[in-house]
């Protein structure tokens, strides 16, 4: 059963552009480097400082989280994680649950009552949305019972409303 003090929800919009939440979830590449997508956004948004602040923190592996400030970001923090890419980094679906439940030991170490979390490995990484989804709110859902300090706000940020819908579908059945 999950938490009833945190709240999970879904919307379609910029993750870059959650300027309510304590803290975002970058879906970074190896080096922590800009990128394409939301790796890419992340970096433009937070500014050069973030790439600085990056660099003595690489490389992570598949399923490790770090954090740095936000810099230029409306949020304190921007927590990164490497995804599985599909089909190479395996297993892979323990893998990107380790990459949520990672994000979310974090949370707790730093106090962060709010955070974003991206679709991780949909991408550029090719793991299937669904199947990420499904994997994606297993992991949220095993962390929230063993959190004792959990976020209060869980939200998904999605780049297209069919995402967001599809992902919506996987949580209820949930």
């Amino acid at each position: 059963m999950v938490d009833d003090t945190t709240r999970i929800e879904t919307v379609t919009g910029d993750i870059t552009r959650q300027d309510d939440l304590d803290a975002v979830v970058n879906a970074a590449n190896a080096q922590l480097m800009p990128g394409g997508g939301v790796a890419g956004a992340i970096h433009r948004a937070a500014g050069a400082e973030l790439m600085d602040a990056c660099r003595p923190l690489a490389p992570i592996s598949p399923g490790q989280a770090v954090v740095t400030p936000a810099f230029g970001m409306p949020n304190r923090w921007i927590i990164h994680c490497l995804g599985p890419r599909f089909g190479i980094d395996e297993p892979a679906d323990t893998l990107l649950a380790d990459c949520y439940r990672n994000a979310l030991k974090l949370t707790a170490q730093y106090d962060i009552q709010s955070v974003g979390f991206p679709a991780l490995s949909t991408g550029a990484f090719g793991y299937p949305f669904r199947e990420a989804a499904v994997v994606a709110v297993q992991a949220v859902e095993d962390m929230l019972e063993t959190l004792s300090e959990p976020p209060r706000l869980i939200r998904f940020v999605f780049f297209s409303e069919v995402d967001q819908h599809a992902f919506d579908d996987v949580l209820r059945a949930g």
